[in-house]
């Protein structure tokens, strides 16, 4: 087999474990709180990555440990309310307003780096908001729940437009470690003021487990090995298929039934993600690739 055909097929179960995390948390979720979780699903999945890399540790030093922790504060923020909205909605909602992530990158790197964006970012833009608009509006109410998972999706475009400004020329297996580690330590604060509480059954241990080492860990090995050998841009596009599966898996488990109004809303914002991620001629080799370090 390939070496490009392997690393597509690797993509798809990086997108499948990423799509199955949100289903996984979702029940596990009423028994643990958020900071609880978060913060024993990052411990493990930065010591995971530490034992398979010892060497990492002599890299924290610097301005890879300074940016790194910056950036793990803001990604911190961003998997907490990614959690929170979880728990207000349903995994495939979540994912998809997650997935908003992919336009307002270009639109806060040319608030922040004054990169203008294109006209096909433009309407990129404006389907993701029509999507939105159908996912979030029922009923002529807004679901208030959503604010979290934007506020989410706001993190997560926030952790790859500094990713785009601090990482290069740096260690990028160290600054992973460092977010990570960081990430859990913001939630080992978050969770001191109601207790640390352990998990309590199998379901939530499994949830934990299953998000740390495939979603997390696995999903960041699997990530960096296909980069190396694959042009970035067809990554990002296969990595879309995470709001896919994330509705599949939720519909096969019986969490959840997809009303119309979602299937169209969540149809438009993925058209959106590929409208963006899709290579063109007028693409620059260097292009920022527009996706979350780890899920």
């Amino acid at each position: 087999m390939k070496k490009n055909t392997l690393a597509v097929i690797a993509l798809l179960g990086v997108t499948i474990a990423w799509g199955a995390s949100f289903v996984a948390m979702k029940p596990a979720m009423d028994k643990i709180p958020v900071y609880d979780f978060l913060a024993i699903r990052f411990t493990i999945a930065a010591g995971l990555m530490i034992l398979v890399k010892p060497k990492t540790l002599l890299a924290f030093r610097g301005p890879t440990l300074k940016y790194g922790m910056i950036l793990g504060v803001v990604l911190g923020f961003a998997y907490i309310t990614q959690t929170i909205g979880l728990i207000l909605s349903t995994a495939a909602i979540t994912s998809f307003v997650t997935g908003l992530y992919v336009i307002l990158t270009p639109v806060l790197i040319w608030l922040f780096f004054k990169k203008k964006p294109n006209a096909v970012v433009a309407l990129g833009a404006i389907l993701a908001t029509v999507g939105l608009g159908f996912i979030t509006i029922k009923d002529a109410t807004f679901d208030f729940g959503q604010i979290w998972t934007m506020l989410c999706a706001l993190g997560f475009a926030l952790h790859i437009a500094g990713l785009s400004r601090w990482s290069p020329g740096k260690d990028s297996y160290a600054l992973t470690v460092i977010q990570l580690a960081t990430v859990a330590l913001v939630c080992w604060i978050g969770a001191i003021p109601d207790g640390i509480q352990a998990p309590l059954d199998g379901e939530v241990w499994f949830a934990i487990l299953f998000s740390a080492v495939f979603a997390t860990a696995l999903g960041f090995f699997i990530q960096t090995w296909a980069q190396s050998i694959m042009d970035a841009s067809r990554v990002a596009i296969i990595l879309t298929m995470e709001v896919v599966f994330a509705a599949l898996t939720s519909v096969a488990v019986g969490q959840e039934v997809l009303a119309v109004q979602t299937i169209i809303g969540g149809t438009l914002m993925l058209i959106a993600m590929l409208l963006i991620e899709w290579p063109r001629k007028d693409s620059k080799p260097d292009e920022l690739v527009y996706e979350p370090m780890a899920h």
